[in-house]
């Protein structure tokens, strides 16, 4: 199935609309976080209390996130995600005007945690939904879930490379209040459409949602995501710092989206891979490439050699990241599939920031090299867990999730 013809799989599913609210609403992930970055450090002259307040509101996410997602699950998508929505742009509002306001940086940090706590988890809950809608295609069923996970990664990766560009251009054209205020905005409206969708999940019965998710063949998935998050900390940071170095600094988010394009492309093209290919056989290929790609990035003289390394690096991280979906997708209770992704991408998430933090520290001493190693590190990670401790036999299906309403 080439990427197109995933396109249009996940189209004849439930239409166009769902993808472009879906991604709108995840938008703002990623733009409020460097957006926070942004304006506080430009605001108090400190990038510490940048780093500070935009890292509170990561970590409420990732505690936040499970919790909110519970909640969807059991009681059913549309109010949750309505409610969190405009309750998270109130917040994140609030946030900009204490900012503004010079409110002291601790302050700043706890309010920031609280808009994480309630930042709407689109992705997961995206997720979720179409599996449950490809789950009425009967037996072409695998193909449709495969089409789905893969378009739902790139929608993810495609935010997280064009949402710091955009907070770049506001910031540059107009204010860092401008990409802030627009990331609550996004939250707001888009949060709502997707909340409202026909297709929202109704809540599970009671018995069902209490089926636990402390299954192996989740929890081991936690690992090697939570390398993916270090993977992408560390690799940003050394691009970063490689560019510098190198005389290029305006270069580095053209490098890393170089990454983000082939990462896609890769991704959707997993569901043209042949169901007799085990998903734990594509987790290990893919971990690997990216262990070996990574080990390239130290070895890069230059720019366009640079370049070249991040374009082959992409290659592994788009099939790892829909691999650990699917996976994610047999192991978990079908009645609480929106909190198990959401397990998941809170370890990417807090796998992130620490390893921003980490290679920083790194490359402020050991230069580029050092932010580079613990990329090589966390892909190497990724592999071993992949090898040794994941077990095909913990993925063989989940039961039916509750049926969506029709697109």
């Amino acid at each position: 199935m080439s990427p197109l013809a995933t396109l249009r799989r996940m189209h004849a599913i439930a239409g166009a609309p769902l993808l472009t609210a879906s991604f709108l609403a995840r938008l703002p992930v990623s733009m409020v976080l460097i957006g926070t970055l942004t304006l506080v450090t430009a605001r108090t002259g400190s990038v510490a209390a940048g780093g500070l307040v935009s890292g509170a509101l990561a970590l409420g996410e990732a505690v936040g996130g499970p919790v909110i997602a519970r909640f969807a699950d059991r009681r059913g998508q549309r109010p949750v995600v309505l409610a969190t929505s405009l309750l998270d742009a109130a917040l994140i509002a609030a946030l900009v005007a204490g900012v503004n306001a010079g409110a002291p940086v601790p302050a700043l940090a706890a309010l920031a945690a609280v808009a994480g706590l309630f930042m709407p988890q689109i992705g997961p809950l995206a997720r979720s939904r179409w599996i449950a809608l490809a789950g009425r295609r009967g037996p072409d069923r695998e193909r449709s879930v495969a089409a789905a996970l893969s378009v739902e990664g790139v929608l993810d990766e495609t935010g997280f490379v064009v949402g710091p560009a955009l907070v770049g251009v506001l910031a540059v054209v107009l204010d860092p209040v401008a990409a802030v205020l627009g990331a609550a905005v996004l939250i707001g409206v888009f949060g709502s459409v997707f909340a409202l969708h026909p297709t929202a999940l109704p809540g599970a019965p009671a018995a069902a949602s209490r089926a636990p998710l402390a299954r192996a063949g989740l929890l081991v998935l936690t690992v090697p995501m939570f390398c993916q998050g270090l993977f992408f900390g560390a690799t940003s940071t050394g691009v970063t710092a490689f560019t510098q170095e190198m005389g290029h600094g305006d270069l580095a988010g053209l490098m890393y989206a170089v990454m983000g394009v082939s990462s896609a492309a890769a991704g959707l093209m997993m569901a043209s891979v042949p169901a007799s290919v085990r998903l734990t056989t594509r987790l290990r290929v893919a971990a690997l490439a990216m262990a070996v790609f990574s080990a390239v990035l130290l070895l890069a003289p230059g720019p366009l050699a640079l370049a070249a390394a991040m374009l082959a690096l992409g290659c592994g991280i788009g099939p790892h990241i829909v691999t650990i979906f699917g996976l994610a997708e047999r192991a978990a209770p079908a009645a609480r599939l929106g909190q198990a992704m959401t397990i998941v991408v809170s370890c990417l998430i807090v796998g992130q920031s620490l390893g921003s933090m980490a290679a920083g520290a790194l490359a402020e001493r050991f230069g580029f090299g050092g932010a580079f190693l613990l990329t090589l590190a966390a892909a190497a990670g990724a592999f071993l867990v992949a090898a040794s401790a994941v077990r095909s036999r913990w993925y063989s299906g989940s039961d039916p999730a509750p049926a969506p309403a029709a697109a």
